[in-house]
């Protein structure tokens, strides 16, 4: 499970955004462990373009940097790239089934799944509350990390 990538419409909100935040999460949960996390996109409107601005002064207000970041669209061929393929909401959801056509091994999860909710993560896009979302990321986020800290724990890493 250290093979991560975060999924939602343009990859250059809130997939980015949980990029980050897990990144320093895992870097801080599992100091002695190698982690490939990364962020990908449904659709193909944002390709190459960096961050969104108020997306990084979010994440910039909480000490993470993503700097070097630009949105790249989600494959077929990622599939078994990676252990967890984690959507934002159930429109990604929808789209990554598309891409993917099957999900034979249960690798693609809702992220607010690993905070016991089963709502979306807020929309930033529309609402502009940067804020909201990034408090749902990291709620999330820190849920996931947990169930990666259990399952080593349970033996199934």
């Amino acid at each position: 499970m250290n093979r991560i990538m975060f999924v939602c419409h343009g990859n250059i909100c809130r997939s980015p955004m949980a990029e980050f935040i897990m990144k320093k999460l895992v870097s801080e949960k599992f100091p002695d462990e190698s982690f490939v996390i990364s962020s990908s996109a449904t659709s193909t409107e944002e390709i190459g373009n960096p961050v969104y601005p108020p997306a990084k002064e979010e994440l910039r207000r909480h000490g993470l940097s993503c700097g070097g970041k630009y949105a790249v669209r989600l494959k077929e061929s990622d599939y078994g790239m990676y252990d967890l393929f984690i959507v934002m909401d159930g429109n990604n959801l929808r789209n990554i089934r598309r891409i993917f056509t099957s999900d034979p091994e249960n690798k693609v999860h809702k992220l607010l799944e690993f905070a016991g909710r089963s709502d979306d993560v807020s929309d930033p896009w529309y609402t502009r509350d940067f804020e909201t979302a990034y408090n749902d990321i990291l709620e999330g986020c820190k849920g996931l990390a947990e169930y990666i800290g259990n399952n080593r724990r349970n033996g199934n890493a």
